[in-house]
């Protein structure tokens, strides 16, 4: 196998052995990692993102005998189903030692292995099997799709706008959030060039963004959210001005004088 210079050693090890004794199932027909490995842009802090391809007659199999087939590994402290992120075929777990690392495996039919969000590296396989089939689909990151948002994020906003008024300052708390991380930060990283996955190290890849995000953090206190509120009003209108949507000005009206009445 050929590594990526970032690999940290801690990370290097685990992976050696992963790969080691899951490919000795003869069930498996191929094993990719994708993430920062594959984008060689690791770190001490990164996850291992393993994708497991299995031959199709036996993935049902498989998927009932996860648990197990991870149990194989001393060095396994922790591990539970991805449904939590709408991706029940993956396992997310916790390997210890001196410098716990986290591994993600995700199970799927060789031929599913295709369909993926991002480029994936192969680590083994039998033959050529996982490699033809990469190459049959190039990965796709979800970009947002701005007339979905303008349709919502007036709503949105009267949504959050009737939350401060009620007092459920920390639900507001989270719903700002959920703003940044599905419009804002999405939206921003799109218009720059650059994949849209919320607001992961957006500190580094939009230094000057961020620092407007950070108006959009608040205090659990109706004048901080409010303020925090109008900020992300202020950030989607001039990621907007980049965009051609059609415009519902009565919704933005609306909420905007809503929440400027409560």
């Amino acid at each position: 196998m050929k590594f990526p210079k970032s690999l940290p050693s801690s990370h290097h090890a685990v992976l050696e052995h992963i790969v080691s004794v899951l490919s000795q199932d003869p069930r498996i027909c191929g094993i990719g990692c994708s993430g920062s490995y594959a984008s060689d842009s690791m770190d001490q802090y990164s996850d291992l993102d393993f994708v497991i391809a299995v031959s199709p007659e036996h993935h049902l199999e498989i998927m009932e005998q996860r648990f197990d087939i991870l149990g194989q590994f001393e060095d396994l402290v922790a591990a539970f189903t991805g449904e939590h992120v709408g991706e029940p075929r993956l396992i997310v777990s916790l390997f210890g030692g001196n410098e716990p690392v986290h591994v993600d495996f995700k199970f799927v039919s060789l031929p599913d292995a295709a369909v993926r969000v991002d480029d994936t590296q192969v680590l083994w396989q039998r033959g050529t099997c996982l490699s033809d089939v990469f190459e049959t689909k190039q990965p796709q990151y979800p970009q947002p799709d701005a007339q979905w948002i303008e349709d919502r994020f007036w709503i949105w906003v009267h949504y959050a706008a009737t939350k401060i008024a009620r007092g459920e300052y920390f639900e507001t708390l989270e719903f700002i959030s959920f703003l940044r991380m599905t419009v804002l930060a999405p939206l921003a990283l799109q218009q720059a060039g650059l994949t849209p996955s919320g607001v992961r190290t957006i500190e580094k890849r939009l230094p000057a963004f961020a620092k407007k995000l950070v108006e959009t953090v608040a205090t659990p206190e109706k004048a901080s959210l409010i303020s925090a509120l109008e900020q992300c009003i202020t950030l989607y209108l001039e990621l907007r001005e980049n965009e051609s949507v059609a415009i519902n000005d009565r919704a933005k009206q609306t909420s905007i004088a809503y929440l400027r009445g409560i």
